[in-house]
């Protein structure tokens, strides 16, 4: 099967780049109870709460969202309850035990995500990714109808917006 990845050596269209990981293994677990101890909830309303308080930087997946969920729940630091048709779940003494152990992984998880972005500038960060997500649409739109010239054109904005405010970044 044809593979444009591998025959041109590059990421995938619009792939983001590489960077480091904004948490590391077991992290996860920590900021879910942090979540849990402020409110009981159900798996999606924590996909949605963690989503809101890393401004949308971050969505976990429910794919790693109930799991660690059912690995707190095995190891004791939750406790679910089913309730209408939802498991909710609640922090236990455990939990809260687990928490006021790890104060010092606490302190590096939240060092790590004030390094992850600029929180000052969150609203601009936002604003300024919304154009960029409505120009990559644009592209990915024209890119398929353009002629030659068009083509061309888009490339010359786009390498020159590029070479304009990277200038700086050096």
């Amino acid at each position: 099967m044809y593979n444009r990845q591998q025959k041109y050596n590059r990421p995938p269209f619009f792939a983001p780049p590489k960077r480091d990981r904004l948490f590391q293994r077991g992290d996860l677990k920590y900021i879910i109870l942090q979540y849990l101890k402020e409110k009981p909830s159900y798996g999606y309303e924590i996909i949605r709460a963690l989503e809101e308080r890393f401004h949308g930087f971050y969505v976990p997946s429910p794919g790693t969202i109930y799991p660690t969920l059912q690995m707190l729940e095995e190891m004791g630091h939750v406790s679910a309850v089913e309730q209408e048709g939802k498991k909710v779940y609640t922090i236990t003494d455990k939990g809260n035990e687990y928490l006021a152990d790890q104060k010092e992984f606490g302190k590096r998880i939240k060092d790590q995500i004030r390094n992850w972005w600029n929180p000052e500038n969150i609203d601009d960060i936002q604003k300024t990714m919304r154009e960029f997500d409505k120009l990559a649409q644009f592209v990915i739109d024209g890119v398929r109808t353009a002629d030659t010239e068009k083509l061309s054109q888009m490339r010359k904005v786009i390498t020159s917006a590029y070479e304009e405010l990277s200038k700086d970044q050096s």
